[in-house]
């Protein structure tokens, strides 16, 4: 007997196969998701996904008994084949009609599933994580705001709460108050008992009692320390949730479209990674040639552009766009450079110095992509100096489109956190 425990799974009871399935089948659904990256868009992250993988990959090997022998076979209906003639093999999967032959006479398609947004960010960023996060949480991710927390005894005189100290006191005065008043009215009585009588000893004993329960009752404070009250504060981490995220682009003449798909995956990729730490990512587009400019996403990827290029242009409009709408304080800055490596040889100095001097204090990771087969040019090797000296700036070089998601899964390896 086997007993499946689904008192988790709220009404959907398949939840079980289903973790089982994608379990069994990781490697061929992580294989259809790289393959898919390129047909979303960079902000197009919140639904879900039809992922495809080949029917073989799920099939159950099966033994079974041969027909064996040599038959013949006649079908009605045939107007192409005589006898003798040989049939020629059906096309594999993913040529002709895109379907797969069985041996059954019929096609038959990939098998196709729906996976959520949630499983598909997590199967393709599984073992990444942000560099530094952990380090970065104690020092800056978390702001703490004051919040009302009930009330203390202790405090400065600007806290004080007067109403909470002023019931106070009235409880106190009642509750210390009353047992006096209803003394003094018990010998007030038996006072007025003795009125017909010659007990003048009992009478001014009487009278003497009564006066000292008033000055007893007199001495009660209208407001005592005991009865002050302050308002009471503590601090509540507040995770900085924002995000925003600048994606700079080479749209010189030397960048051809293929260079910007490369690109627009690798940035696809950043956009997805940082939505899963963040709850809310803005997503800022500035394309340079020799001058720098903010644009949508539509302009950023597939606008043409001729003549040379300053990159330097892309970096001083992301710090005044920085300064203007994103403050560090506020903000968790990341940003992203693709480019083919081409820059004016005096212009890679500045940008090594914007970089050192600005930018880099600033943002929590800087990645730089250089998308090109050539060998390395005078900004890549200004950027290495970078590498070296700071922390939360990556270069890598992407030849082939192949190598994005190598190249991506390189800048954002869990590391070991000291």
């Amino acid at each position: 007997m086997q007993v499946i425990d689904r008192r988790l799974n709220q009404k959907n009871k398949s939840t079980v196969n289903r973790q089982r399935f994608i379990r069994r089948y990781r490697k061929q659904i992580k294989q259809a998701i790289t393959k898919q990256i390129s047909k979303r868009g960079v902000t197009d992250v919140d639904q879900s996904e039809s992922i495809s993988i080949p029917t073989d990959d799920i099939t159950e090997p099966t033994f079974r008994n041969g027909s064996g022998g040599v038959k013949d076979r006649v079908y009605p209906g045939n107007k192409e084949f005589n006898t003798g003639d040989r049939i020629k093999r059906p096309p594999p999967a993913g040529e002709g009609s895109g379907r797969r032959a069985s041996d059954k006479g019929e096609g038959e398609d990939d098998f196709s599933f729906e996976i959520s947004s949630d499983e598909y960010m997590e199967i393709l960023f599984e073992g990444l994580e942000l560099p530094n996060l952990k380090k970065n949480q104690l020092k800056k991710l978390v702001n703490y705001k004051p919040i009302r927390s009930g009330f203390n005894t202790d405090g400065t005189p600007s806290n004080i709460d007067i109403v909470r100290s002023l019931k106070g006191s009235l409880a106190r005065r009642i509750a210390s108050q009353s047992p006096l008043r209803r003394e003094i009215s018990e010998k007030k009585l038996l006072l007025e008992d003795l009125s017909g009588t010659d007990s003048v000893e009992e009478k001014e004993r009487l009278k003497i009692e009564i006066e000292e329960l008033k000055k007893r009752l007199a001495s009660v404070p209208y407001l005592d320390k005991f009865d002050l009250r302050y308002k009471n504060f503590d601090k509540l981490p507040q995770p900085t949730t924002n995000a925003v995220m600048f994606c700079l682009m080479d749209v010189s003449g030397s960048m051809d479209q293929m260079t910007k798909e490369m690109a627009k995956r690798f940035f696809i990729l950043l956009y997805m990674f940082l939505k899963r730490t963040y709850k809310d990512v803005e997503v800022i587009y500035i394309r340079h040639h020799t001058q720098a400019k903010e644009v949508d996403e539509q302009e950023f990827f597939y606008s043409q552009e001729t003549g040379g290029t300053i990159v330097s242009s892309a970096l001083k409009l992301m710090l005044e766009i920085v300064h203007d709408r994103y403050p560090a304080s506020d903000w968790n800055i990341y940003a992203a450079q693709a480019s083919d490596g081409d820059n004016w040889n005096d212009d890679s100095r500045v940008c090594h110095k914007i970089l050192s001097d600005k930018i880099l204090k600033l943002v929590r990771y800087y990645t730089y992509v250089e998308i090109t087969q050539r060998e390395p040019q005078n900004l890549w090797y200004e950027y290495l100096k970078l590498k070296e000296s700071y922390g939360n700036f990556a270069m890598q070089k992407i030849a082939e489109q192949q190598d994005i998601y190598p190249v991506f899964r390189e800048f954002f390896q869990k590391q070991s956190v000291k």
